[in-house]
């Protein structure tokens, strides 16, 4: 039993497990997640990333993903891509806000292990960005404005 309590820490010394999430310009070790459909997702290769934690219940988030969703759509065929993680908790209260809000980028549940991965901040929303190379670019807390949440596009793809 002595040897498999030692193994987490001997696997964070020797760089096996992520102690914490990545620091700008680190590479972000995605885990696979689940989106409200059952899908696994992961970033496909080259793309960048634009991952936004929300609550269907924040007024903040509600108008910060109209933009998040122009970004999407914007976004079509260029290497972005955009993640919606929902902190709600709920697989149905979730599924209710993206149909009655109209989302069309995907979604998933898993915060915890999205947290580990790109950060541990729990302020709503949070846009956190990973730039091509599959490193963390920014950690951005709070509502942005359209005009900056569309400057992310040229940013991260060019």
């Amino acid at each position: 039993m002595a040897r498999t309590a030692a193994w987490p820490a001997l696997a964070c010394a020797h760089g096996l497990v992520r102690a914490a999430p990545a620091a700008p310009g680190e590479i972000v070790q995605w885990p696979v997640v689940r989106l409200l459909d059952g899908e696994p997702w992961r970033p496909p290769a080259g793309h960048a990333v634009v991952a936004v934690f929300w609550s269907a219940h924040c007024e903040y988030c509600a108008r910060h993903n109209v933009h998040i969703e122009k970004l999407h759509r914007t976004s079509a065929g260029r290497p972005l891509s955009v993640l919606g993680v929902s902190r709600d908790g709920s697989q149905r209260i979730a599924q209710h806000h993206v149909r009655e809000r109209g989302y069309s980028f995907p979604v998933t549940l898993d915060v915890a292990e999205l947290s580990q991965a790109l950060s541990q901040r729990r302020i709503m929303p949070l846009t956190v960005t990973v730039d091509r190379r599959g490193r963390l670019r920014q950690v951005i807390p709070g509502e942005m404005f359209e005009a900056d949440v569309m400057e992310l596009l040229p940013r991260l793809t060019e």
